[in-house]
């Protein structure tokens, strides 16, 4: 029988980690032993995880919550051989959409999980670099309007699910000013103004905004987003679009596949996977097939 460790994180989706968390816990035990290695708060649970992985106490390692804490786990699990399984229990979720997984059905998941133990799927990886710390990250990371609608929705405790983040958006591009970007992209220099930037992994932030609609987490890239300057309402009028990836055509938005990216945006916010990461400046690279994962092929 496998050995499957369990994080928990009780305060994702306001309280629904607490009880997701739970069934996962009691569908997983028929067929591994648990481990809980959740601890009283998110630095005890990494060091939980840190020990259980250093020393091969764990087959895989599952975690229930939000997007933040996915990148926990993947941060755990980059580049081990110890695979990582989601029940996805925050606001976003973007990671589990990301890769097909069940999404407010704890039970269904923790199934998924079930059925992929033996045959875990392989995904890539960002590398990434603020002026504060290093980190992986599945989704994304920017720094600049995307980062402070994060910084924003993050500090909210209403409404739940994605509709927050639209929110945030609103309450921010109210005060906000384009950003100039100084940016290195596959060694080619670039300046350019714009509403945001951000360097993606997967196709989705921000609870399901599909912002980079044909990226995938398994082909080797990195997807580099850039909404140039425009006017506040025509953001507004554009908005709607990234849900369904529309927005692509928009003349204002580009798109940059790359392997390596740095990016100068001030003194502004980096956030990625829904966690503050410091400040600008940021870098990224791809780390092809750095995370198994306990996922559908």
């Amino acid at each position: 029988m496998k050995r499957i460790g369990l994080i928990v994180n009780p305060t994702a989706g306001n309280g629904q980690g607490r009880i997701d968390g739970c069934v996962a816990n009691k569908q997983l035990a028929k067929q591994a032993e648990i481990i809980d290695l959740s601890g009283t708060s998110r630095a005890e649970a990494e060091a939980n995880g840190t020990r259980a992985i250093k020393e091969h106490l764990i087959d895989g390692l599952v975690v229930v919550g939000g997007d933040g804490t996915v990148n926990l786990g993947v941060n755990l699990c980059a580049q081990t051989d110890v695979p990582l399984g989601i029940i996805p229990s925050g606001t976003g979720n973007d990671a589990a959409r990301s890769l097909d997984l069940v999404v407010g059905d704890a039970e269904a998941a923790a199934c998924q999980v079930i059925s992929s133990l033996d045959n875990p799927r392989i995904v890539d990886l960002g590398k990434a670099q603020t002026r504060n710390q290093s980190f992986w990250y599945f989704c994304t990371i920017s720094a600049g309007f995307d980062a402070l609608v994060n910084q924003t929705a993050n500090r909210w405790k209403w409404p739940k699910g994605p509709s927050r983040y639209k929110l945030a958006m609103l309450a921010e591009l109210a005060k906000f000013k384009p950003i100039h970007y100084r940016a290195v992209i596959d060694g080619v220099a670039r300046e350019f103004d714009a509403m945001l930037c951000s360097v993606n992994n997967s196709k989705a932030f921000g609870g399901g905004m599909l912002v980079t609609p044909d990226a995938k987490v398994d082909d080797g890239w990195l997807d580099v987003f850039i909404v140039h300057k425009i006017s506040r309402l025509e953001l507004i009028k554009v908005f709607p679009k990234v849900y369904t990836g529309e927005h692509v055509s928009h003349p204002a938005v580009e798109i940059i596949r790359a392997k390596k990216v740095s990016i100068e945006s001030g003194n502004m916010p980096a956030f990625s996977d829904g966690e503050a990461r410091g400040y600008s400046p940021i870098s990224a690279e791809i780390a092809p097939q750095a995370l198994r994962v306990f996922a559908p092929k």
